[in-house]
């Protein structure tokens, strides 16, 4: 049951040989069995599951075919839903309930999916390790030493250690990308606006997005469906018409020219990944691809700019949390300056307090066009480097990540390291772009993973190609040693 995908399990599912309840509980035993160690979830909603699992039965059983009808999802801790704790990784929300669901929950409602919980996350999105985390660290099920990535780490452990069939993460300069490389599942963020943000807690707002964690790009083409589309309720959502994401996952791809940066191999990058890499690409010149040596001469000033633009952000979005309407408040306050200090003081960890400095900072007088103004003029630099590449070249290919998950602990006392693990995602962020990372020949034993990035929405082009390379290798298919029971 565990082994197989959303399509495998749909077809199951339509064939009567097991019920969605049967297999929602079957999830729920798993996550009893195995989370203890992993901390993949915050909130677990055996109740709530179960009985969307029985409703999804009767949509069955009258005879719908919808391809996600009761499958089993776990959902980001960032995602609002009503009725159930969307705690945002933080003890700010730790007593939040959801009022409402995020148009991301809606749609996964109506598409029939049966959400298991909420998984364990970076603080507010804010990291690269899930080690921010209000509820604690996420352990990555191939090493429990070693960090599964972030902020999306505890939906890239729950999918890599089967605690769930897929998830949902977002991702603001590589959230989605970074942890599904480290954990060895497919995980893809759309083109920014292709999902709608509405009701997903916002941390930079110009460059978060949602997106899917699966165990392969078929399972992603599926997903993206249901949630892709235009929503008046998000004003940064993009009215463009949404293709059949599975119609052409099976395309030829002889001529298909793949792009391959200079800049993304050059030093900082583990040899051992550059090795599995450049094996990744060889497989694509087998299938008839053409290979062109680019470059993207601003690559290096991503990270710099992204933490500008990003903390910038972030400080305006977080001043919503002040103790007074809603989230953590802190005991008897003296007076209203009281509350505010001590409530955000609280309330926020370390990560999301240095970041609200940062960000106070470039936007205060006297700095703000010596650092905002100049991080925003070298975001569109970048976003030119991108178009020009694109004239020549239909994908870009490289490392998601420079070297393999490394351990619990061992970036968290320098932040400046830690942000550097997302050197190769955070341009596609900040140019808006699409962008999804395969797994591909482990490292050392541990899992690597390739990143393709595509041209504004074209997502379709990105699935198709990530699709045929798993037509032709199984590292996708691989589980870690001590969850394939």
């Amino acid at each position: 049951m565990f082994e197989k995908t959303i399509t495998e399990l749909s077809a199951a599912l339509r064939a009567g040989e097991f019920s969605s309840v049967e297999l929602t509980q079957a999830y729920l035993d798993r996550i009893k069995q195995f989370d203890g160690d992993l901390n993949s979830y915050i909130t677990v909603d055996a109740e709530g599951a179960l009985a969307t699992a029985a409703e999804a039965d009767k949509r069955i059983q009258a005879g719908e075919t919808g391809p996600l009808i009761g499958i089993p999802i776990a959902q980001k801790d960032i995602f609002c839903t009503d009725g159930v704790k969307t705690s945002c990784g933080s003890r700010m929300l730790d007593n939040f309930i959801a009022p409402y669901d995020a148009t991301v929950i809606t749609r996964m409602k109506q598409a029939g999916m049966v959400m298991l919980g909420k998984t364990n996350m970076d603080e507010f999105a804010m990291g690269s390790s899930n080690e921010t985390s209000w509820y604690g660290p996420v352990k990555n099920p191939w090493d429990l030493e070693r960090v599964p990535g972030g902020s999306s780490g505890g939906s890239a452990a729950s999918v890599a250690a089967r605690l769930a069939v897929a998830s949902t993460g977002t991702d603001t300069g590589g959230s989605i990308r970074q942890p599904a490389a480290l954990c060895g599942i497919t995980g893809l963020k759309p083109t920014y606006g292709r999902i709608s943000r509405f009701g997903m807690i916002a941390f930079a707002s110009s460059l978060d997005q949602a997106g899917t964690m699966t165990r392969s790009a078929e399972d992603s083409a599926l997903l993206l469906q249901a949630m892709a589309g235009f929503d008046p309720a998000d004003s940064t959502s993009a009215d463009e018409p949404v293709p059949d994401y599975s119609a052409t996952l099976n395309d030829d791809l002889t001529g298909l020219k793949i792009g391959l940066p200079k800049e993304y191999f050059g030093e900082g990058l583990d040899p051992e990944m550059e090795k599995t890499i450049n094996a990744a690409v060889d497989e694509y010149k087998k299938m008839g691809a053409e290979v062109v040596e680019i470059s993207l001469p601003n690559t290096h000033l991503a990270v710099p700019t992204y933490y500008v633009v990003a903390p910038a952000e972030c400080s305006s979005n977080l001043s919503r949390f002040d103790g007074v309407r809603f989230g953590h408040r802190c005991e008897d306050p003296k007076d209203l300056e009281d509350l505010y200090k001590r409530s955000r003081g609280e309330g926020f960890g370390d990560e999301v307090k240095r970041r609200i400095l940062m960000g106070a900072y470039v936007l205060s007088a006297g700095y703000y066009d010596a650092y905002y103004l100049q991080a925003q003029k070298i975001r569109h630099l970048i976003s030119d480097d991108f178009t020009r590449a694109f004239k020549e070249v239909d994908v870009i290919m490289g490392p998601t990540t420079p070297d393999a998950p490394f351990k619990l602990g061992e970036k968290a006392s320098d932040p400046v390291s830690m942000y550097l693990s997302d050197i190769y995602t955070i341009a596609v962020n900040l140019a808006g772009l699409p962008g999804v990372s395969i797994p591909v020949e482990p490292v050392n034993g541990l899992p690597a993973g390739l990143q393709i990035i595509g041209n504004y929405f074209a997502e379709a082009k990105l699935l198709n190609v990530a699709h045929r390379y798993q037509q032709q290798t199984d590292w996708h298919r691989a589980i870690p040693e001590g969850y394939d029971v």
